[in-house]
């Protein structure tokens, strides 16, 4: 990992597109002093308030804290929190051609309140609805004139109406039809067909567990699922990702490789996975393998999850983090 270090410079030279599902975290931070006389529920007295890009625009976020570059494609509404995500990405010099503003939707919008550095609830406001005829031919017409223009296409889908069969048979085709084999999705669960042939899948324990129809209590079944999704998807690899037990790497007639998490102490885990899949899709654009990608990706989700709120990792401290290594 410490080689690695100075290689991780080169993170300025990849070009990432991210399609799929963008979402606003929105964080109302407080203090609890009393509980409600109106119910057993703390009083929080709000201090500040905060709005963060999250789901695909999160991989992208934490694209740029990493130095690389990136764009994005997918659905706003015509309202004021999607006005929050155009302005979020003209500060970070991001393009917004990619992004289709549609009336009578609501962007997504997730709210954590968060006191004493506990999240005490949550609440989203969100249009689930797979996006209208329209939509998808102008997320299409976009992506006809411009996937070329990139490295690596990450598919982050979260289940908000982006990430239909249609629009992911548009990808197939633009990528690994066409010869352009780094694609990283990370799938929810559900019509799994989609993220057939991608290079890469990045599920969690959980979507894992539902994608293959058994569950991972050890190593062994980790293998087992693992080797399923392989077969069954034709993917190059999967990388399921563990929590506290870190991640599981697994590809064609290769050993299954077993990372142990790094944190030193858990505070968060919101946005790790999307942390996890910035880093992999930055590692293959650079031409690292998938192997040495995952470790690095692991390193980074380490830091991230000692953080609070949908946070991300820069490139100063995944480059202090390898040379400790």
């Amino acid at each position: 990992m410490k080689n690695n270090a100075e290689l991780i410079r080169s993170f300025s030279n990849a070009k990432i597109l991210v399609i799929g599902d963008i979402v606003v975290d929105r964080f109302l931070w407080g203090v609890v002093s009393r509980i409600s006389p109106e119910a057993p529920v703390p009083v929080v007295t709000v201090e500040k308030e905060e709005y963060m890009l999250g789901g695909a625009a999160n991989v992208l976020q934490n694209i740029y804290a990493l130095g690389g570059n990136a764009a994005l494609c997918g659905v706003i509404g015509n309202d004021i929190v999607g006005d929050r995500v155009i302005s979020i990405l003209n500060s970070l010099s991001s393009s917004i051609d990619g992004i289709v503003k549609v009336a009578n939707r609501l962007t997504t919008i997730k709210t954590r309140v968060i006191a004493q550095h506990q999240q005490v609830v949550r609440f989203d406001k969100e249009d689930i609805d797979e996006v209208d005829d329209k939509t998808l031919f102008i997320l299409s017409d976009y992506l006809e004139k411009n996937t070329d223009l990139f490295d690596v296409v990450v598919v982050s889908d979260y289940m908000k109406g982006v990430v239909g069969e249609r629009l992911m048979d548009k990808v197939r085709e633009l990528t690994v039809n066409n010869g352009k084999k780094l694609l990283v999705i990370d799938p929810k669960p559900f019509q799994t067909s989609r993220f057939k042939g991608a290079t890469v899948i990045t599920p969690n324990v959980n979507e894992a567990e539902l994608m293959a129809g058994i569950l991972i209590t050890d190593d062994v079944s980790a293998e087992v699922v693992g080797r399923k999704l392989l077969n069954d998807l034709a993917v190059e690899g999967v990388l399921i990702t563990r929590g506290s037990k870190g991640v599981s790497l697994f590809e064609k007639d290769k050993p299954a490789i077993h990372v142990s998490a790094t944190a030193k102490e858990v505070f968060d885990v919101t946005g790790a996975g999307d942390t996890i899949v910035a880093v992999l899709s930055l590692g293959l654009a650079v031409g690292l393998n998938l192997e040495t990608a995952a470790r690095l990706a692991n390193i980074a989700a380490g830091i991230v999850v000692g953080k609070v709120g949908t946070a991300t990792v820069t490139l100063k401290e995944l480059t202090e983090c390898l040379l400790c290594q």
